[in-house]
């Protein structure tokens, strides 16, 4: 395994290789967080989730990565359940590739994994049932009191389990970020009270891990959870998790990254004002800020749905060549967003989505117009 995680100065040579991103303000540093502020990382990472869980896609995953890699693009998000292990085991192979032909430093990427579900390997097994029991239960890693829904885990020992599986097929020492993965999730089968304990136990192993060299960072990534109302069953909010990291951690925790869809059609973490303490309520966005947090963006394209049929004005207003241009210069260019993820299994996907990193962010005076137009 690889040794090592991203630096300011890894990050920051990989910055200077790409002059022409980095003069348009590709790459950029969320200032205002504790350790990571001093990282550069690309406006546009690649995401994994799409994909069949078989060889011919690892191969095209395996080249769109180094592709990206070898492009501009230093942020690679996965998880473990992604296509069954394998998208964490194509970001390994890229990696290792890499590195091996001294393309790449270790120190140069952040890479971001997530777990809390449950996790096949490689393919669907034939017995589900079986293959957890084989694999979980009996061995004691799994209790099925802590499972939601049959299918969602946030146990401190499970999650233990699924960094040294992530480590392996990444071939890291060290995982840059990992999340726990959509806890909202459980909401559908226990009360807040017990979410609550079960992300401050989670929490408490997750800064252990830290400790040991293991992660560096730690967060939630989420899909519902930041952007509903506050009355959604399903809704967390992220002043209430981040003291359950402070209580972990203390005032240096390591819960500096969150995750959550933001695009076109969902800008929720922009304009919904849900999140705070008492009466005073902000964005996600504001929030994240004001708690010295990360926030990356994810489903920039809506899985293929903002690719085409835009409406004419957010063309006008971002002045990008394509849908698919203008929705991914729509999140790159938000305030207070730090990485919009883009998913990308193929290679060309990498040198179409890279393109708007050409152009610097779309100024807060034009930007700001998609919402007072259409």
């Amino acid at each position: 395994m690889f040794r090592g995680h991203a630096t300011a100065e890894g990050t920051a040579r990989y910055r200077d290789r790409f002059p022409q991103l980095r003069d348009a303000r590709h790459f950029r540093r969320p200032e205002h967080v504790p350790g990571a502020g001093e990282l550069w990382l690309s406006s546009i990472g690649l995401g994994t989730y799409l994909g069949e869980p078989d060889g011919s896609a690892d191969q095209a995953y395996t080249e769109s990565i180094a592709t990206a890699l070898c492009s501009g693009i230093n942020v690679l998000d996965t998880a473990i359940n992604y296509r069954h292990q394998r998208s964490e085991r194509n970001i390994g192979a890229a990696l290792k590739q890499l590195i091996a032909s001294e393309e790449l430093k270790r120190d140069e990427v952040l890479v971001c994994t997530k777990a809390g579900y449950l996790s096949f390997d490689g393919n669907m097994p034939a017995d589900p049932r079986g293959y957890f029991m084989r694999e979980y239960l009996e061995p004691g890693i799994l209790d099925p009191k802590q499972l939601a829904g049959g299918m969602h885990c946030m146990a401190p020992a499970y999650l233990e389990n699924q960094i040294e599986r992530s480590r392996r097929n990444l071939g890291l020492e060290t995982i840059d970020i990992f999340y726990v993965h959509n806890p909202e999730s459980q909401l559908a089968d226990v009360s807040r009270e017990v979410l609550r304990q079960r992300l401050k136990d989670a929490f408490a192993m997750l800064e252990a891990q830290v400790e040991a060299g293991k992660l560096c960072y730690y967060g939630v990534a989420t899909w519902n959870a930041f952007r509903v109302d506050e009355s959604s069953h399903d809704y967390i909010n992220l002043f209430e998790i981040a003291e359950l990291a402070r209580g972990a951690g203390g005032d240096h925790h390591h819960f500096r990254f969150v995750q959550l869809p933001f695009n076109l059609a969902m800008p929720e973490a922009y304009g919904l004002l849900n999140h705070g303490l008492g009466k005073e309520k902000m964005s996600l966005l504001a929030a994240a800020s004001h708690l010295d947090i990360t926030v990356v963006g994810s489903a920039t394209l809506y899985q293929a749905r903002l690719t085409h049929g835009l409406p004419d004005f957010i063309g006008r207003i971002l002045k990008m060549q394509s849908d698919s241009e203008n929705a991914i210069q729509f999140s790159r260019s938000t305030p207070g967003l730090t990485i919009s993820l883009v998913g990308m299994g193929h290679k060309e996907h990498v040198a179409a989505n890279i393109k708007p990193a050409l152009t610097p962010p779309a100024p807060l005076e034009d930007w700001s117009k998609l919402f007072t137009q259409g």
